[in-house]
């Protein structure tokens, strides 16, 4: 049996190594493609620390982390997605952000996604958060190392209530498994009132 806890403060900082290990682990498939490292790692979740109101998910097979979500108020995550909002009518201060979900691929299918999802709804609404919010990265159809079979997460997410921010699109650098330095990716945002 999965167990999944809420980690916040001491504890939330504690399994942030795990959580990085398992973000490279994860996101090297499509459609990140990312070719991590551990020193980007450990200068991205920095921002989960730093928060006092940010929120990591852990499932848990045995003393094994084999997936996690995060979460943080919209205003204490990365400027550059905070910076797609403007102009959209939302404070950030009513968005909460969910951030990554990963999941080792022999776990999925159990319903931890949606745990991962209700987790962070649900403190969310503790904050007094009226939204909540996440982006995708954005690929192309016919992208070279698109796996046959490959199904977008698009109707998990639909079914969830969220629904993609037309022109709400932030961009990141990573270097790709295929590429020999970074390159800039398209984000786009979905969203869905609490």
């Amino acid at each position: 049996m999965i167990r999944v806890a809420r980690l916040t403060g001491a504890a939330l900082g504690a399994a942030l190594p795990d959580v990085a290990a398992l973000r490279i682990a994860v996101f090297r498939d499509f459609p990140y493609l990312y070719d991590g490292d551990l020193a980007y790692e450990e200068h991205y979740l920095q921002t989960y620390r730093e928060s006092d109101d940010a929120i990591l998910v852990g499932a848990y097979d045995g003393a094994r982390l084999v997936g996690a979500s995060t979460g943080t108020p919209m205003e204490d995550h990365a400027s550059d997605f905070a910076a797609a909002f403007e102009g959209r009518g939302i404070a950030l201060n009513e968005i909460f952000y969910c951030a990554e979900s990963v999941l080792l691929p022999e776990y999925r299918g159990q319903g931890i996604g949606h745990r991962f999802f209700d987790a962070r709804e649900d403190h969310a609404r503790a904050l007094g958060r009226s939204h909540s919010a996440f982006c995708g990265v954005v690929r192309p159809a016919d992208h070279p190392l698109r796996p046959e079979g490959y199904r977008p997460l698009d109707g998990f997410w639909r079914k969830r209530g969220y629904a993609p921010l037309a022109g709400t699109v932030a961009t990141f650098r990573w270097k790709d498994i295929d590429r020999g330095e970074e390159s800039e990716h398209a984000l786009q945002f979905w969203m869905r009132a609490l």
